[in-house]
């Protein structure tokens, strides 16, 4: 998709269409990271601090229940 900044005020504007911020489940509410390396801009949605928490957790229960078993399958 390609888009155009629009003017506003003393700076330019990037307009999200509806759809993709219904598919990122986006609300002109949702605070937004922006990151960039010098070449490649990229705007985030900030997401809740627990999803972390919740991967971490996902993760060590897999781990712990199948460990042995995924050890075995990388050798």
């Amino acid at each position: 998709m390609v888009k155009k900044l629009t003017k506003h005020g003393n700076s330019y504007a990037l307009v999200i269409d509806k759809p993709v911020m219904e598919l990122l489940k986006m609300t002109p509410d949702t605070p937004v990271e922006i990151t960039t390396d010098g070449h490649v801009l990229v705007v985030s949605p900030v997401r809740e601090a627990g999803r972390k928490a919740k991967l971490a957790a996902a993760i060590e229960n897999a781990n712990r229940k199948f460990g042995r078993a995924l050890e075995n399958l990388a050798k």
